[in-house]
């Protein structure tokens, strides 16, 4: 099978990582998947939530990584209306799966006494917005970990990251399995899943929807697979930055 941009069923979009794209904040990259782009800022703070806070006031804070996203107007066609007064649900489910993706690979007591937030803003959308956030957004938070350390804020032999993490969407579309599914694959196929990984295999989340008949193990097997050879395609594009 040849997609309709001539890609195998086996084939992730091309991706192109600049990072230190914005001056302002500790660490940021502009991650582009395809015609799908975003900017994935990471900035810091020297202090954690109150709930993080040992009843101990001997006791160093344990960290914290929490993410925020968000889809410009202009991400979309039609224009999309910005967030102003209430996120909505969707937004809001998209920010949760970004933090809990990113902390799964953060000691936060290696971290220390330090929130890291990561905002992921959308500014051209073509699928797979959220699984590109993630992949983009560890690539942040991994720079403005090293810089901390560079800095001195965190001693330079901590173990931060246990690993890296990063996401892809694969599906079927005409009846075939697929990976790195672009707008016009996504909004047609039959099964839509998104897959979260470790750099060393393992599962963070994942998430499959069935848009019409039900699909066997078989098909399930064979888009875990897929994820797999995605994400092993995207850790060693996010070890080159």
């Amino acid at each position: 099978m040849t997609r309709h941009d001539n890609r195998t069923p086996e084939d992730i979009r091309p991706v192109s990582i600049r990072p230190d794209f914005t001056k302002t904040a500790l660490a940021s990259v502009l991650y582009e998947s395809g015609e799908t782009m975003l900017l994935c800022t990471a900035s810091v703070e020297n202090t954690v939530p109150p709930w993080r806070r040992s009843s101990d006031p001997a006791e160093s804070a344990a960290g914290w990584v929490t993410a925020e996203y968000n889809m410009l107007p202009g991400s979309t066609s039609p224009r999309k209306r910005r967030d102003r007064s209430k996120v909505d649900g969707r937004t809001t489910e998209i920010q949760r799966l970004i933090g809990r993706s990113l902390r799964a690979v953060v000691d936060f007591d290696a971290l220390g006494e330090h929130t890291i937030t990561i905002d992921c803003d959308v500014l051209q959308a073509d699928g797979g917005t959220r699984t590109a956030a993630i992949t983009g957004g560890y690539i942040a938070m991994a720079a403005a970990i090293s810089r901390l350390q560079q800095d001195g804020r965190i001693p330079e032999d901590a173990r931060v990251l246990k690993d890296s993490v990063a996401a892809v969407s694969v599906g079927v579309v005409d009846g075939v399995p697929v990976l790195d599914l672009d707008y016009f694959e996504d909004s047609r196929a039959e099964v839509d899943m998104n897959i979260i990984m470790t750099g060393n295999g393992r599962f963070v989340e994942v998430q499959g929807t069935a848009e019409g008949d039900p699909f066997d193990n078989e098909t399930l097997n064979r888009l875990l697979e897929l994820g797999r050879i995605g994400i092993e395609q995207l850790t060693a594009k996010q070890a080159d930055h």
